[in-house]
């Protein structure tokens, strides 16, 4: 496929995916259920945290989330008593167990209080070293700087051991892109869109390389600066809003 051919694809697909039908069945719902911005924040993290496979039972587990939290995340994290957090020991998503849960929320209560919010500590540190590798790095540091069982490890993905970090960048799709469609929040405006990197899984990927934007088999950070980077040739500004196009072209039956 030609060059302006495969951007006419890219573009056609971001604009049919990149509408507010898209949010429904999407774990980016589960933020859009409030107004708050640390709600959204703590709620977002949560429902990105277990976003692996089914998207329907990721959304459903990510919703029974927010019903053990009262529906009211941000309090929750900043005040559950051991009482209610020993009420989270029953929540179960695949291998994400109710420990992984009391343990995420203790982690983000540290990032809260030392930082202000989520958001707050991506923008002061993106501000501070203007490369985005280095505050993924950052945030899983500082994230698991409390105590905690290390079994929770293996859901916030390490740039350091060379991961794709897909639920990462997709959280970070969420927060920091910002257009007049109405599904992805905008709210760190410290961060340029320029910066962010793909949300590269088995599925991007393999779209990534039906349509000639990745060569690397592997998917793993190496393999998600690639397929950015031949994303940034047709939109420097916003290489990421084309997550929409490799997911629309899966639903389109492009690999058909």
């Amino acid at each position: 496929m030609q060059h302006e051919e495969l951007h006419e694809l890219l573009e056609f697909l971001y604009d049919k995916y990149n509408r507010t039908e898209f949010i429904e069945p999407d774990p980016i719902s589960i933020p859009h259920t409030f107004s708050d911005r640390h709600d959204r924040e703590i709620s977002g993290f949560l429902a990105a945290a277990i976003a692996w496979g089914n998207r329907k039972a990721i959304v459903k587990s990510a919703r029974r989330m927010m019903q053990y939290m009262d529906y009211a995340p941000a309090d929750f994290v900043r005040n559950a008593s051991q009482e209610e957090l020993r009420h989270l020991q029953t929540y179960v998503h695949r291998t994400f167990n109710g420990q992984d849960f009391t343990d995420f929320v203790l982690c983000m209560r540290h990032i809260i209080t030392r930082w202000g919010g989520i958001g707050e500590f991506f923008e002061q540190n993106y501000v501070a070293t203007q490369d985005m590798t280095q505050v993924l790095s950052l945030f899983r540091k500082e994230f698991f700087s409390c105590d905690h069982d290390t079994h929770c490890e293996k859901h916030l993905s390490s740039i350091d051991k060379g991961a794709a970090c897909k639920r990462l960048n997709m959280y970070l799709r969420w927060f920091v892109r910002h257009d007049d469609r109405g599904v992805d929040f905008g709210l760190w405006r410290k961060i340029p869109m320029s910066a962010l990197y793909l949300p590269l899984d088995l599925h991007t990927g393999n779209m990534g390389r039906a349509l000639g934007l990745l060569n690397r088999k592997q998917n793993d950070w190496k393999a998600t600066a690639e397929i950015t980077s031949a994303l940034q040739k047709f939109d420097a500004e916003d290489p990421v809003k084309y997550d929409y196009s490799l997911f629309g072209a899966g639903i389109d039956g492009y690999l058909k």
